[in-house]
């Protein structure tokens, strides 16, 4: 919504002559910007809750940065993913402050402080070859103001090493559970408790497991309930998700 289109939207509410509740209706919708190559959606976060992303894997560092700097511009935080060194280099050098975590291949800047979540997410790993997705899916819950608890490298080849986590898994409000190979980690864990699970299969393994296919079909195919499951390696998509469950647990009853 261009500033002046706001502005009279805003005199309308102060007057009297449009609800606060039809007002935010119409800012749903609006506005995004177009940079040419890109359109941004500024009200993202009002309508969903948090900012767009921005997929780097594929855009040059020109346009990432012009991008990184559109979304900024509105005061909130930003969250860059599949993100190599180079591509945050470039944007390091408009934004000071902002982070790189090497393992997850993201970018953050955090512009909106906040008061992090009674509930916890528990991240959990199969293996040490899993981190870059589980890493992923934790910066992505950080940045969404999310208490994470992490478990790694405890896959089904050792289950001793899941157990002996089980108060922390019991605790927490949602599970992200990343497996490559033959993905089994996630339906364990949504047999053991009763907490909603997000699977993500990762592309780990040798070459039956078809760069994370097996594990794929394999967590589609559980027989634990609770469990549902993201696209390959798409650590992003289930800490997100993980965020929002969450986020829905910490929501005041209405009076």
């Amino acid at each position: 919504m261009q500033g002046e289109s706001l502005r009279a939207l805003l005199e309308a509410v102060k007057e009297g002559r449009t609800g606060v509740e039809e007002a935010f209706g119409q800012l749903r919708k609006l506005p995004f910007e177009s940079l040419g190559f890109a359109t941004v959606d500024h009200h993202r976060a009002i309508r969903c809750g948090f900012p767009e992303a921005i997929f780097c894997q594929g855009k040059s560092a020109d346009q990432i940065v012009a991008i990184f700097k559109t979304l900024a511009a509105t005061g909130g935080d930003v969250l860059a993913t599949r993100a190599a060194p180079e591509q945050f280099r470039a944007v390091k050098v408009a934004f000071s402050y902002a982070k790189y975590h090497e393992a997850a291949r993201c970018i953050t800047l955090q512009q909106i402080e906040k008061r992090p979540t009674v509930g916890t997410i528990a991240l959990v790993a199969a293996g040490t070859s899993d981190l870059p997705v589980i890493e992923e899916a934790r910066v992505t819950c950080q940045i969404m103001g999310q208490k994470t608890e992490q478990l790694y490298d405890v896959g089904v080849a050792g289950l001793h090493r899941l157990l002996a986590q089980a108060p922390t898994l019991h605790d927490a409000r949602v599970v992200v559970v990343a497996a490559g190979m033959e993905g089994a980690l996630a339906s364990v864990v949504g047999g053991l408790i009763a907490a909603p699970v997000i699977a993500v299969p990762t592309s780990v393994g040798y070459g039956a497991s078809f760069g994370g296919i097996t594990a794929l079909l394999a967590m589609l195919n559980t027989c634990a309930p609770g469990v549902t499951v993201v696209n390959i390696d798409n650590g992003f998509g289930a800490g997100y998700m993980a965020s929002v469950i969450n986020r829905l647990g910490e929501a005041k009853p209405d009076k």
